[in-house]
């Protein structure tokens, strides 16, 4: 937090990011399910995929790269397969019925495979896991990303290739342990994180990014508008870039949405192509056994004595957890040049609500 960040209080920000989507066409229940799925982020401290996406959809709406008034059609439905066409709605909506949907076939059956395409950006992924979690079961997700220029570039590459491509893994809780989230994006960091250094002007550390010309920089200032310049890199060098791939192959192949090969049509929109496995886990052992065995995994690997004693050892959705806490307490930090942009947004929109 910067010294001239402001703390937004989170249901004020949901109502405003609401206000503002449906004052621009969205319908007003999905415009709740967005607003709320944008707070939400950034009360987990991924501020990369919260409210400071609103100038974006505003624009995604007025040139008509969402479609406000579609609905999903069901493609294959059958006891453990479920196909869903978004028809470029809004992600938020759709996805998480996906996840309800595909959730009851596999607490009936044990595991369900789901996939998700034409539809409008997902946001953060983390939260579809989330959901599955709560309602008992395990999950994983593969992301694609279509619709736009590529953001990352592959392993040896210099320029874009790629979306940013995350990939999920959530488990339930257990007694003593809270949900397992791994949510990641795989390069080294998503599009949004540069674009709040950007807003922030602050740089990034080195390897996180390649100028237009293919060469390292710190500079996040190409990744600030519509127009990109240079790209992401990828997580773990090759085995990010390859995880990419995966996401391309599963998520945009598998659910019909394509991949990010230059014979599909690019208009500048924010589209996903998701693949899903559902997971109950009661299905394939003693439930009990599982919760002692994860419980006993977590305190051998969290014991790790820290190389940096103000850094320990996390599990995975520890952060989002420490970061909703102390954000639901202080409100969420917002910089100027980022409350500026969403409440130019508002006024194109014709919403009179201001931050």
């Amino acid at each position: 937090m910067t010294p001239t960040d402001r703390r937004i209080d989170a249901d004020t920000l949901t109502g405003f990011l609401a206000a503002v989507l449906t004052s621009a066409g969205a319908r007003k229940p999905d415009a709740d399910c967005v607003a709320a799925h944008l707070a939400d982020a950034n009360l987990k401290g991924h501020d990369s995929h919260g409210a400071g996406l609103l100038p974006v959809y505003v624009h995604h709406i007025r040139k008509g790269l969402v479609e406000t008034g579609a609905t999903p059609s069901t493609l294959t439905d059958t006891p453990v397969l479920l196909r869903i066409g978004g028809n470029g709605g809004w992600g938020a909506p759709t996805g998480f019925g996906l996840i309800e949907q595909a959730g009851q076939k596999a607490k009936a059956g044990g595991l369900a495979a789901a996939t998700l395409g034409n539809v409008h950006h997902l946001g953060r992924v983390g939260a579809y896991g989330e959901r599955a979690a709560a309602a008992g079961l395990a999950s994983i997700h593969f992301v694609s990303v279509g619709d736009h220029a590529p953001l990352v570039a592959p392993f040896r590459g210099s320029d874009a290739r790629f979306g940013t491509n995350p990939v999920c893994i959530a488990f339930p809780a257990t007694a003593n342990r809270p949900a397992f989230v791994l949510d990641m994006a795989t390069s080294r960091i998503a599009l949004g994180k540069a674009r709040v250094a950007a807003n922030r002007g602050i740089a990034l550390a080195q390897g996180n990014l390649i100028d237009e010309k293919g060469r390292p920089t710190t500079d996040p200032g190409g990744m600030a508008g519509f127009e990109l310049k240079g790209a992401l890199t990828p997580m773990g060098r090759h085995k990010g870039y390859g995880l990419a791939f995966a996401c391309e192959i599963l998520g945009g192949v598998l659910s019909g949405a394509g991949t990010i090969q230059p014979g599909r049509e690019r208009r500048g929109g924010l589209q996903n192509g998701l693949f899903s496995i559902l997971i109950d886990p009661a299905a394939f052992g003693d439930p009990a056994w599982m919760e002692d065995e994860i419980e006993a995994l977590a305190d051998y690997v969290l014991a790790s004595p820290p190389m940096d004693w103000d850094s320990p050892v996390l599990y995975p959705g520890d952060p989002e957890r420490a970061a909703e806490g102390k954000r639901r307490r202080e409100g969420i930090p917002m910089d100027d040049t980022t409350i500026a942009q969403l409440n130019k947004s508002a006024e194109i929109a014709g919403c009179p609500e201001r931050l």
